[in-house]
């Protein structure tokens, strides 16, 4: 058999984190040098000798992403790892040729649908932005939806400050009415929720809404029974900005000027982009990344979440044949939440 030529190499790791993040991570994540060097090595020989895995990354960088989210807990790095690549190859559609030269990736980026603050919390955390409101149906598609998402959650993964301090968000539901339920069907909406909690290493520390349409209450109810409750009492819903602000939570200076800050979203923008750009040789090489779909069982490779607790994968992408296979019912009474 050849050598496989991975997409990435193991690397030496050498600890840039400044001293208080070290000790955070060691704090919450059970991370110190002795842990981090031998999870490393486990995650390593675990990929060359997994025959469901082709090729993937195995610089410290990548695999450290899922050992913090698993909080070192090695075993559950690994599925997690082993979900993810079944999820960006099965749901290629979305979470492939994260280019962001692509115009409607370029369109997306500049009407500001998601960027992050330049600025880090008290805390030291990105506050990522959201205005699902600019979203146009004519215009863009739910695949463009999810390769946006994509491109932002993965370059901000490559920061290991964020790996370790975890994301703020910050959603503006201005806009946003019955038409955008069109953009995925019901169970996919199911799928696309529970993979992307279980499935993306990336730590939700706070979720903050504002403006939420009240016609729309039934379906941010929907959206927060499929999430756990962990995660569900990290959210925060606000009627107005200027009530996210009272509450004191958010702190002006991470905000765009429209929203309260100091600097004009089209500042923080232009300053995003050229992260974005600066990430996108190393996003790019993941479409090298590849498993052996027919290892998998067809539930896994369709996305079924209950395949996660029988060692599947993640969320794919959905024929009608797979709906009537995994049993889309038509209304949120009798749905599946599978």
């Amino acid at each position: 058999m050849s050598e496989v030529k991975w997409v990435t190499e193991p690397n030496d790791y050498i600890c840039t984190l400044p001293k208080e993040t070290q000790d955070l991570a060691k704090e919450e994540l059970r991370e110190d040098d002795n842990a981090r060097r031998q999870a490393l090595e486990s995650m390593r020989e675990w990929i060359r000798m997994n025959p469901k895995i082709l090729n993937s990354r195995l610089d410290a960088n990548f695999l450290l992403r899922f050992l913090r989210f698993k909080k070192f807990s090695v075993m559950q790095a690994q599925e997690a790892m082993e979900r993810y690549l079944l999820l960006r190859q099965s749901f290629g559609i979305a979470f492939n040729n994260f280019d962001m030269r692509i115009p409607m990736m370029q369109d997306l980026t500049d009407l500001g649908y998601m960027f992050a603050s330049p600025i880090r919390d008290r805390l030291g955390r990105r506050v990522i932005i959201a205005r699902p409101g600019v979203f146009d149906l004519e215009k863009f598609t739910n695949a463009d939806m999810c390769r946006i998402h994509g491109i932002v959650y993965e370059t901000l993964l490559e920061n290991e400050e964020d790996q370790v301090r975890g994301f703020v968000h910050i959603a503006d539901g201005q806009g946003i009415g019955f038409p955008y339920l069109t953009l995925f069907t019901i169970k996919e909406a199911v799928r696309i929720v529970k993979n992307g909690e279980r499935t993306l290493p990336m730590r939700h520390k706070e979720v903050h809404v504002i403006n939420v349409n009240p016609s729309m209450k039934f379906a941010v109810d929907f959206g927060l029974s499929l999430i756990s409750e962990k995660i569900k009492k990290r959210f925060h819903f606000y009627t107005s900005k200027d009530d996210m602000l009272k509450a004191g939570m958010i702190e002006k200076r991470v905000l765009p000027k429209e929203y309260g800050g100091d600097i004009p979203m089209a500042e923080m923008i232009s300053q995003w982009k050229e992260e974005l750009y600066k990430r996108q040789p190393i996003l790019l090489s993941h479409d090298d990344m590849a498993v052996r779909e027919e290892l998998f069982s067809p539930q896994a490779r369709v996305g079924a979440v209950s395949a996660l607790k029988r060692n599947g994968t993640t969320c794919g992408s959905l024929s009608s044949q797979d709906d009537v296979l995994y049993g889309v019912t038509g209304n949120f009474r009798k749905l599946e939440v599978d």
